[in-house]
């Protein structure tokens, strides 16, 4: 069985270092399964909301978030969450979905799955086990386009829906070789890739070719936003918050009061900006983050992702908790 160590799934929550698979061990309160099931499928919790999470997002209304041991767990109201059977074991890093029902999550083991009824059910559309491979992020232009990164510069695109995946680089020398750590999309072509070492990935045609920006942060930026008025942040680590008005050609940091990094961006109903991360790390910002108020959590708990649901504003943690802000 091999050690159990920090994986890049485990860089939102501690630091940004090379994955490797988990060990297939007992989740906490991982209810029994018959032993044919038990290196397929993710364990069942008898609640899910001890789930240990890595990502989140929002299918239509429902919030969909996944995490360690393949586990995916979805909530209609944002109070009471279910357990989706998923057919890996493999710790999903990633989420996204194009619409209320057709979605996909990554994760180690150059794992992608996809879903058609809004989480309930998934089916592995690619696997690699034993490849070493850790995919972050995944974004679909639409229903046969998408696009998947991770560690190394990793970066796996399909054409057709997810049936077949093809390896791509999308920037040539070493900000090629760097880890990509999020997609962003932000309209009309543009997209852009949360990178290692204060690099921006940059597309204006939905990904077909990129540049590379290198900012003067020399953290990794872990997490990115699209806001509503047409301006772009990245953060990342050590604090680092930085804007861009121009679609993401130029960039300028703002000043965040903390040393801690960041996680995950949601732009509330209201127009303001919640900024999230470790040790409690909470900024908010009403000026479209031109400018942001420190508000760490007294609990300094590590967050790992953050959406506005139907029930208000939840915050996942890799320890299995969901936070009501």
């Amino acid at each position: 069985m091999k050690a159990q160590i920090k994986t890049i799934a485990l860089a939102l929550t501690v630091a940004l270092t090379a994955g490797v698979a988990l060990p297939l061990v007992a989740a906490p309160g991982e209810a029994k399964a018959p032993a044919a099931d038990y290196f397929r499928n993710s364990p069942m919790l008898g609640n899910p909301e001890k789930a240990p999470i890595y990502a989140a997002t929002l299918a239509g209304k429902r919030v969909v978030a996944v995490g360690d041991y393949g586990m995916i767990i979805v909530s209609d109201d944002g109070k009471a969450f279910r357990q989706a059977k998923v057919p890996s074991r493999s710790p999903l890093t990633g989420v996204f979905f194009l619409d209320a029902k057709l979605g996909w999550a990554v994760g180690h083991d150059g794992t992608v799955l996809n879903s058609i009824d809004g989480g309930d059910s998934w089916q592995v559309q690619r696997e690699k086990r034993g490849q070493d491979q850790v995919l972050m992020s995944v974004w679909f232009e639409n229903a046969e386009h998408g696009l998947a990164i991770g560690q190394f510069g990793l970066a796996v695109e399909t054409l057709d829906g997810g049936k077949s995946w093809q390896e791509r680089s999308l920037v040539e020398g070493e900000a090629g070789e760097r880890h990509l750590m999020q997609l962003v999309a932000a309209g009309n072509g543009l997209l852009l890739v949360a990178a290692e070492a204060g690099t921006i990935l940059r597309s204006e045609d939905a990904g077909k070719t990129w540049q590379a920006i290198q900012t003067d942060n020399k953290g990794s930026f872990w997490t990115g936003a699209a806001l509503a008025d047409g301006s772009l942040l990245m953060a990342g680590m050590r604090g680092h918050v930085y804007r861009s008005e121009d679609r993401g050609v130029n960039w300028k940091e703002i000043p965040s009061g903390t040393q801690q990094s960041f996680t995950g961006i949601v732009q509330r109903p209201d127009g303001s900006v919640h900024v999230v991360g470790l040790a409690g790390a909470s900024l908010l910002s009403q000026d479209g983050g031109k400018s942001f108020k420190s508000l760490p959590r007294p609990d300094r708990m590590a967050m790992t992702s953050v959406v506005s649901g139907p029930a208000g504003e939840l915050a996942f943690t890799a320890l299995g908790m969901v936070l009501r802000q």
